[in-house]
């Protein structure tokens, strides 16, 4: 049987798991499905349609199935968004903001006042830190680490098992919006096992390599091979990582 605050709003359409647990002042709209044993904690809002797995834990003050709301002509607009689903045993923390149309996968972990845009994906077991974006149809993999206010630009690609360092920002607009309407974004592709350091700009469209090494402080204006190690502003190769250093002796 589930638990519901006497201060909680539970639309009358709205389908609550057993043994979850909804928290004072929540507000759950309707066609909300909540799994058996998730906790949604107090004063969050679920909006309609959203679909929280089993096991989840949403924490106080968290916004799930927010709509987007976007200048005329803006790049991010796109067909009406689909209902935000997640995955079973994920954890929303306090104060995070993930839109309708998102999916994130089971076990992941969305940072305090973090937010996730539209069409965006993060993938099973990864971690978005506090205060960090994943923006509209970004794509990141499985056991992806992001630090602390770290800025996932639109359009990005981040395969499995990178690590993003704090205050990584990438971009996508070389023209910083004076652009054609409807021209494609180009965000950055980062690929398997890469690490990004702290601080690192990736201009829009690079691709940093498989197993590649971004120096904290970087600035990154070309493509990265796979196991290089980058290093200043703009970045320039001056090794390769070892062998020793490779992800597969880590996991």
């Amino acid at each position: 049987m589930s638990e519901i605050a006497p201060q909680a709003y539970v639309a009358p359409t709205a389908v609550v798991g057993a043994g979850a647990v909804v928290g004072p002042g929540a507000v759950i709209h309707e066609g909300v499905k909540i799994g058996a044993g998730a906790q949604i904690g107090s004063l969050t809002v679920v909006h309609a349609g959203t679909e929280v797995g089993d096991g989840c834990v949403i924490e106080d003050h968290v916004v799930l199935g927010k709509r987007p709301r976007l200048r005329p002509g803006s790049s991010a607009a796109g067909a009406e968004p689909e209902p935000l689903v997640i995955e079973a045993d994920a954890t929303v923390c306090a104060g995070a903001v993930v839109y309708a149309g998102a999916r994130i996968g089971s076990e992941a972990i969305i940072g305090d006042q973090s937010q996730v845009r539209e069409r965006s994906v993060v993938g099973p077991g990864s971690v978005v830190g506090r205060g960090s974006t994943i923006d509209f149809d970004a794509r990141v993999g499985a056991r992806v680490s992001i630090q602390t206010s770290v800025y996932v630009t639109g359009g990005s690609i981040v395969e499995d098992d990178v690590f993003v360092g704090p205050g990584v920002v990438m971009t996508n607009d070389n023209t910083m919006g004076r652009h054609p309407r409807g021209e494609a974004l180009k965000g950055p592709v980062l690929r398997r096992g890469c690490r990004v350091g702290g601080g690192v700009v990736l201009v829009p469209g690079v691709e940093i390599g498989a197993e590649a090494f971004v120096a904290a402080g970087a600035v990154v204006t070309h493509d990265v091979g796979d196991r290089e190690v980058v290093i200043g502003v703009p970045a320039r190769a001056v090794r390769r990582v070892p062998d020793e250093d490779l992800l597969e002796r880590w996991l």
